[in-house]
């Protein structure tokens, strides 16, 4: 760095190593922290980020099925339908019983059949009537002409979808 004809004393060319060595300690504690920080913003805009889809979608009374993949890569899924007495329903793809078997639900008319034991559970009562082999209730809220879903709400269906050590 320094050459030996080089006007600066042994002191002060090790003055002035050191200071540069702090410059570079500083810039890289700065881009650490700002890394950090980067990262810190984009985790909790995830977790508190909702999902919304216009109402409109449903007024067809049909079941529109979702996939939500979480950050270890299991994909929840869910499905929204607007019921005969003109409710929005919404419900994760699994239940309490027949979950394991990862087969979910499938629309007939009002309503939904489980394709596992074949039970019928009329649409009226999605979201209303929770355990056994109904569909488990996916909370969800109505505003500005949209249907709202917190993503957190939606990752507490996990253990619906989480199949690792089970047969299916």
């Amino acid at each position: 760095m320094f050459r030996k004809n080089n006007r600066y004393s042994i002191g002060m060319q090790t003055k002035l190593t050191c200071r540069l060595m702090k410059k570079h300690r500083r810039f890289a504690f700065v881009s650490a922290l700002f890394t950090a920080l980067i990262i810190f913003v984009i985790t909790s805009v995830a977790w508190a980020a909702e999902i919304t889809y216009p109402v409109s979608t449903f007024n067809d009374g049909k079941a529109r099925f979702y996939e939500h993949k979480t950050n270890d890569g299991i994909v929840i899924k869910y499905f929204i339908l607007k019921s005969s007495d003109g409710v929005l329903r919404a419900a994760f793809d699994a239940c309490d019983v027949c979950w394991e078997a990862g087969k979910g639900y499938a629309q007939k008319d009002e309503f939904m059949i489980c394709k596992n034991c074949g039970r019928r559970f009329h649409s009226t009562k999605i979201n209303e009537v929770s355990g056994g082999c109904n569909p488990s209730p996916l909370i969800r809220k109505i505003q500005d002409g949209k249907i709202v879903i917190d993503t957190q709400n939606i990752l507490e269906g996990k253990r619906y979808f989480d199949f690792k050590g089970k047969r299916r």
